[in-house]
């Protein structure tokens, strides 16, 4: 499971890439409950916009936020039926997740030692999502929040070496730069078929120390 990211600040990359503009203040690093910039597209008019959201999918019947805790990594085995994920998941609420690095947890020494996992070309990239909105009984306030999609990794050259000895190896699953578009505006049919770690890109990793970042609202 992937509980911490960078959110890219690359703004640049952004627009060139997706052509939207990042959100102004969040924080450095991303764990449930964080805001971090999704994109999304309209199926109305297409358009594609990109904004903060909540790291943890909180569905629309949830009484309380508190599911967030439990809802940041959604198995694509189960996505579509799940109480959590299926309805967001029936309504094609396809997000992408704009990360510069994530974070993993390697016991090859014993321990847990933070490893960060990137693209061998040091860009940013997107991992796949699903969004779904939320309204606050107590507040009336509206808030976007998002989960990231799994897969299995148990035969990734990269991807399976993380958590422990017989645990199951998940990895986020990261889209191609080419295929930003369709992932966004695709059908149950096509988006099933993206879901896999065989298209995605070259993968490094090495052992970072952990901060803990404040969380910016």
């Amino acid at each position: 499971m992937c509980t911490n990211y960078t959110p890219t600040k690359k703004a640049e990359w952004a627009r060139s890439i997706l052509g939207v503009d990042l959100p102004n203040s969040y924080s450095d690093e991303a764990y449930p409950n964080f805001l971090a910039p999704v994109v999304m597209k309209s199926h109305q008019n297409e358009r594609i916009a990109c904004g903060l959201a909540r790291f943890g999918l909180i569905p629309a019947w949830a009484k309380n936020d508190k599911i967030s805790r439990h809802t940041y990594n959604a198995r694509s085995e189960t996505v579509a039926e799940k109480p959590s994920y299926r309805n967001a998941w029936r309504k094609r609420q396809f997000c992408l997740i704009l990360v510069d690095n994530f974070y993993e947890p390697c016991y090859e020494t014993g321990k847990a030692v933070r490893w960060s996992i990137e693209t061998t070309d040091f860009n940013p990239f997107g991992i796949a999502g699903i969004w779904d909105k939320w309204i606050d009984p107590a507040s009336g306030e509206m808030v976007a929040s998002f989960s990231m999609l799994t897969v299995n990794a148990d035969e990734h050259p990269v991807m399976h070496k993380f958590h422990k000895t017989g645990d199951e190896k998940r990895t986020p699953v990261i889209i191609q730069p080419e295929h930003y578009n369709r992932w966004l505006g695709a059908d149950l049919t096509t988006a099933k078929e993206m879901i896999t770690w065989a298209d995605m890109p070259t993968l490094q990793t090495s052992p970072q120390p952990k901060i803990h970042p404040r969380k910016t609202i």
